[in-house]
């Protein structure tokens, strides 16, 4: 019998499983000639807010441009440090740079690859304006810590949350400790629209209505400007995210579903399977192990007709030319984000798998694993 094959992404399955009312939205952007920050925009922001429990939402072009507009709404710029870890996408750094900052890394967390809070003070100078940490993979960073230090400290916080919309803490919300959280809605991400979008939620207003200026070439209404940019969220994108929103929490269960699947399936390999932070809400945006044989059994599963890709392989600080000519400061060891790049894959996770694709991802991984028993290191 041929293998079966799984692929990485579900965006044509979950298209089709709401085909019906997301043609129906997009028909009626079209037909209404409302085609920029008009009314579909200003509903999913009023919806996004209630749903992350926030007073304001600004809808923006992209996760990127929702981190570095907050860092000009919060005044962040050059000659200030801005601290956050080198094992994430590249934008949170960039986004830094954009602003002029400086981006100063600390090391992960080894357990949930999230900012190690106890590294936090150590890395923090007189330059210091902000702290960004990331909900890495669809967990929550330790948001009680983050703040905590902030307050101490006097220091901003901005919360990147481009991969766990819907996650939430013990004892806190995503967004309730922060000055500004940010997230991305590029098609892969847990709620994701036909192209690139973001947004900016905060119970700050003022942080809002400096972003809602500075996305739309600084204008607080026609032909009044000042300084600004073009970041705009589409009205087609809001119509899609609207339509969508309603399922994130079943899409989410889903996928904790698939991950408590993988892991009693993987339990008791070679590999370093994903933990959750006791109390914690993963929504597993990505399902990472972590395994010294990483590019052997990317293949093996690849020949196999099962996609695996590699979420974050290169630390930012890793990556040629690092820094650029950009202000980068490193403090004190980064060995937990090296390792983990070097280690990371990411099995499928969507919401749209069947429990029989998660499974023949396990019978193949661990079949890899017995393959290589001894030849490589066991999870640590």
């Amino acid at each position: 019998m041929a293998p079966m094959k799984v692929g990485f992404y579900g965006h044509v399955r979950q298209y089709h499983n709401l085909k019906n009312e997301i043609d129906a939205a997009i028909q009626e952007v079209l037909e209404s000639g409302s085609y920029v920050t008009g009314p579909k925009v200003k509903q999913f922001e009023a919806e996004l807010a209630a749903y992350c429990g926030t007073k304001e939402a600004v809808g923006v072009n992209s996760g990127t441009d929702a981190l570095w507009l907050v860092f000009m709404a919060l005044g962040i710029g050059p000659g200030d440090e801005v601290i956050t870890t080198s094992n994430t996408f590249f934008a949170t750094a960039e986004a830094i740079w954009i602003a002029g900052a400086t981006a100063v890394f600390v090391d992960c967390d080894p357990k949930t690859c999230n900012i190690d809070v106890n590294l936090i003070e150590a890395a923090i100078t007189p330059k210091t304006k902000a702290i960004v940490p990331v909900h890495l993979y669809g967990q929550p960073a330790d948001m009680r810590a983050v703040a905590a230090i902030a307050k101490k400290h006097n220091l901003l916080v901005i919360e990147d949350n481009a991969q766990a919309l819907g996650a939430r803490g013990a004892d806190f919300a995503l967004g309730e400790l922060s000055d500004a959280m940010c997230t991305s809605f590029i098609i892969q991400k847990n709620l994701g629209c036909f192209g690139d979008g973001g947004a900016v939620v905060t119970n700050r207003p003022e942080v809002a209505e400096k972003i809602r200026k500075l996305r739309n070439h600084g204008s607080p209404k026609r032909s009044h400007h000042s300084m600004g940019y073009n970041s705009r969220l589409d009205e087609l994108h809001a119509a899609v995210l609207s339509v969508k929103l309603k399922e994130l929490d079943k899409w989410n269960d889903l996928r904790r579903s698939h991950a408590e699947h993988y892991t009693a399936g993987l339990k008791g390999t070679s590999l370093k399977l994903p933990t959750t932070t006791p109390g914690y809400r993963h929504i597993f945006h990505l399902y990472i192990v972590e395994t010294d044989g990483r590019d052997d059994l990317q293949a093996y599963l690849g020949a196999q007709g099962i996609r695996a890709l590699t979420h974050y392989p290169i630390a930012i600080h890793q990556q040629e030319g690092f820094p650029w000519g950009k202000e980068a400061r490193i403090s004190g060891s980064l060995k937990h984000s090296e390792r983990s790049a070097a280690r990371v894959l990411s099995l499928p996770m969507f919401p749209e798998l069947t429990k029989e694709e998660v499974q023949a991802v396990i019978d193949a991984t661990v079949a890899w694993d017995r393959a290589n028993a001894g030849k490589f290191k066991a999870a640590s």
